[in-house]
């Protein structure tokens, strides 16, 4: 053991006399954790926004027809300035509060009728899930991109149809009556609107 040790020393006093210091025990540097990505911060909703919008959806804006009941008081001018006083509305996108302001001035020219029907139709809206709330946007998207010849003829076709009971409205669709009256995209458009008629609030009585 003695020899051992005296042999490691000699080599190493060697190594030291020509230049070389004798190397370093290896220690394994630590390792450093890469830091973790931080969640992008959620956009905060403005308190005059949806609290309610599904997650990942971008922000909608509230139902003005209830915000308008809660300001019935206020002549529409007063409304559209308390609108712009509304906490955080003015940190909304500039196209969202012009959508909004165009939104409340139809609100005021609508009957007291036709507003009900519109604070009907939103408390429907609420209360669908999820995917019946995409479904239900998608069928109106496909109605609104259809050119407004089209458009006011399916909407028509709609409203009769929606006279019909519901186990009657599909072979009325198909029917020679409205069959020659709808290409295939409008065809595509009235069946997916009565797919989703039963989320909707009960029809406008005709004149």
């Amino acid at each position: 053991m003695l020899l051992t040790l005296a042999i490691l020393s000699t080599t190493q006093m060697l190594l030291a006399q020509r230049g070389h210091a004798p190397s370093a025990p290896h220690v394994q540097a630590p390792r450093v954790q890469a830091p973790r990505p931080q969640p992008a911060p959620q956009q905060r909703l403005a308190p005059i926004e949806r609290q309610n919008a599904p997650r990942g959806s971008a922000p909608k804006g509230e139902h003005l027809a209830e915000w308008m009941n809660q300001h019935s008081n206020l002549t529409p001018e007063q409304q559209q300035h308390a609108l712009d006083n509304e906490p955080g509305f003015r940190d909304l996108p500039q196209q969202t509060q012009q959508r909004m302001h165009e939104r409340l001035t139809q609100l005021n020219n609508m009957t007291p009728e036709q507003r009900s029907r519109v604070l009907a139709h939103n408390e429907a809206i609420e209360k669908l899930t999820p995917d019946q709330r995409a479904q239900f946007r998608g069928a109106m998207q496909q109605l609104g991109a259809l050119p407004p010849d089209q458009r006011r003829t399916v909407a028509r076709v709609f409203r009769d149809l929606r006279d019909l009971p519901p186990g009657e409205r599909f072979g009325a669709m198909n029917s020679d009556r409205y069959r020659s009256q709808l290409n295939d995209t409008q065809r595509s458009t009235l069946t997916n609107l009565l797919r989703i008629e039963p989320m909707m609030p009960p029809p406008e009585p005709r004149q």
